[in-house]
């Protein structure tokens, strides 16, 4: 009997952890998706991100043909985009990233209040994913 519970208890770890992880990092919804009808080959996307407390996205790519404009929507985002110096936006504040641009730094400024932005991107229809993580080491 004990031999069974070991895996059950290793397991639960195992998740709680996962879990604590996710928690750490941004949710991302897509908000609205369209076609520019007078700019062939190109859409907007807009995303919700949302930071818990704490929480942050790892260093990223987008799309190498994203034009991206950033609005905070609530509490304070830090933001280090290419080899710019990291700087905090707080809700009303915007900020963009010019199309293929490495975004080092993007995570919630406080460990207790939740933080959220609306970015928009302009992006030929057909690059994609929006969002790329860098490879690790």
């Amino acid at each position: 009997m004990r031999t069974a519970f070991v895996p059950l208890i290793a397991l639960a770890i195992a998740l709680g952890a996962s879990s604590a992880i996710a928690q750490e990092r941004e949710q991302v919804k897509v908000a609205f998706e369209h076609a520019l009808p007078n700019v062939e080959g190109k859409k907007i996307v807009a995303v919700t991100v949302t930071y818990p407390p704490g929480g942050k996205s790892l260093a990223h790519h987008h799309a190498a043909s994203a034009f991206i404009y950033a609005y905070v929507l609530s509490g304070a985002i830090r933001s280090q985009v290419g080899d710019g110096p990291a700087k905090v936006y707080h809700a009303g504040e915007w900020f963009y990233e010019m199309p293929g641009s490495h975004h080092a730094i993007s995570e919630n400024a406080s460990d207790k209040e939740p933080a959220s932005l609306l970015a928009v991107f302009v992006v030929d229809s057909k690059d994609g994913p929006l969002t790329r993580p860098d490879k690790g080491p």
